[in-house]
């Protein structure tokens, strides 16, 4: 058995396409928030022009040696205490050789027998079940350039801006066993790594991209031979092309073709894979250590120290969320996927509102909103402390749910900052006086003695439309709690 095989021991199935078990890993390449490369002092900033952020070091020019960036370190231990992994006191670089035009040096500085971050796991929850994603690694080296090809005729060029970036790629076990499955797991790495500040995940500049592979396999079979997904920048294409690769696999076996290991791309005009290569293994790259590099050593002491700085993660802030707040595993989950989603409900909560009530407000109608004009939560035009006020209407009985969401309207396209001022300017606030919604009770059954039989017969759908007529009759300003009340106390 190999070790990919051994791996699988003991690892749950998930559901089977067309009578075959999915299995997906991933390498994700996460741009590390430094100001300068890993190995020169070149700037990482995006969008300069062409070939004018490349040093002699990013080139590897004749006379030139590469310097250890020690904020790209620092990043490194900051995601294994995040993902509870092993940080080696020991790790080497090594060269990882291969020709590639975008490749200035005809190698890539990175590291392979001993790897910086070892271990760890990604926990998420995919709907109420909990899933967890073994590591296998995280380990540093610089990026490559980039190809051209749309502004030149029959030409390529070459940008060797990126060449140096720090990069930390993550290293998976294939344990995913489905497309929404992998998703999530890139979700939520996604989420970490922008939570503890290693990297701004901005997909679309290429700050985190991720690599998918994936086989298919007939239960209890021996695994079957993995494409590799390259340079997945958004999670709707990550869906789309795992999904169109799964099909693709499914569809060659069944027609008696074998799947040739290859590396692939997707490409989101078509929605299918093309093969770019036969995918290389490891000794195609004649990794061996790098003379001009030596082992990078991290003391306990620099652990310990970036321990001490780093935020309360999201699942630990999830859990406190559940044991002060009593927020259910899911609720609190969706409130900490992002350090200012968190801050929001914080200051929502230290405003006076309901923890229960602002997270259905804050995950329900402004999660709704946001997606719908694709912004984020800092950019909400209700505040924190506006939400309380609202939630504390509802509450003390000033405004009914319904009442509450035509004031919450009024709030988000800005007619109003002053939540009273809009129950006030808009009449809806509930009616609080007791004799006078008796009136509009005795009103209601002295002319409904059909719903009153039937609701004494055992209808209950009968009181349900009292309710409804002394809503109508009050113009919805009567408090639902009130009327089903008094109306039980009336029929007995």
């Amino acid at each position: 058995m190999n070790t990919f095989e051994q791996m699988q021991e003991g690892r749950p199935t998930g559901p089977l396409v067309q009578g075959y078990e999915v299995i997906i890993g991933f390498e994700t390449h996460a741009q590390l928030s430094t100001v300068s490369k890993i190995f020169s002092r070149a700037s990482t900033a995006f969008g300069a022009e062409p070939n004018t952020q490349a040093s002699a070091v990013d080139l590897a020019l004749p006379g030139t040696l590469p310097v250890m960036n020690k904020g790209a370190v620092e990043r490194a231990i900051r995601l294994g205490l995040a993902l509870g992994s092993h940080i080696a006191p020991r790790s080497v670089f090594a060269r990882k050789n291969y020709f590639y035009p975008d490749l200035p040096k005809g190698y890539q500085i990175s590291q392979y027998e001993i790897p910086v971050v070892q271990g760890g796991s990604v926990s998420f929850f995919l709907g109420d079940e909990k899933k967890t994603v073994r590591l296998v690694r995280a380990h540093l080296e610089e990026d490559a350039g980039k190809s051209l090809h749309e502004d030149f005729v029959g030409q390529s060029g070459i940008d060797l801006n990126r060449a140096g970036t720090p990069l930390l790629e993550i290293v998976t076990e294939p344990d995913m066993r489905s497309t929404a499955e992998a998703v999530a797991y890139a979700r939520e790495l996604h989420k970490i790594v922008t939570w503890i500040g290693i990297c701004d995940g901005n997909m679309q500049e290429g700050s985190f991209r991720c690599d998918a592979n994936v086989s298919v396999r007939r239960p209890g079979a021996k695994l079957g031979t993995r494409r590799e997904i390259k340079n997945l920048n958004s999670f709707k294409f990550m869906q789309q092309a795992i999904d169109y690769e799964i099909r693709w696999q499914i569809g060659e076996l069944e027609d008696g073709r074998a799947i040739q290991q290859a590396t692939v791309l997707f490409d989101p005009e078509t929605g299918e894979t093309r093969a770019m290569r036969t995918k290389e293994d490891a000794a195609d790259y004649r990794y061996f250590p790098d003379p001009d590099l030596p082992p990078l050593a991290i003391a306990p002491e620099w652990i310990e120290r970036v321990r001490s700085e780093m935020p309360e993660l999201p699942r630990a802030m999830a859990e406190r969320y559940g044991r002060e707040h009593g927020l259910s595993d899911y609720d609190a989950t969706q409130l900490t996927q992002s350090p200012a989603l968190a801050r929001y409900f914080d200051e929502a909560v230290r405003a006076g509102a309901a923890p229960k009530l602002a997270s259905n407000w804050i995950t329900g109608e402004i999660a709704r909103r946001l997606n719908l004009q694709d912004i984020d939560i800092a950019q909400a035009p209700v505040t924190a402390a506006q939400l309380a006020a609202l939630i504390g209407r509802i509450g003390d009985g000033t405004v009914s749910n319904n009442a509450a969401r035509q004031v919450f309207d009024a709030l988000w396209t800005g007619e109003s900052s002053d939540v009273d001022a809009v129950i006030d300017a808009r009449g809806l606030k509930q009616m609080s006086d007791t004799g006078a919604l008796e009136k509009i009770v005795d009103t209601v059954l002295a002319t409904n003695q059909k719903n009153i039989d039937e609701y004494r017969a055992g209808k209950e759908k009968a009181f349900n439309a009292l309710v409804g007529q002394v809503m109508k009759a009050s113009q919805g300003k009567a408090n639902p709690a009130q009327v089903n009340a008094l109306l039980k106390a009336k029929l007995g």
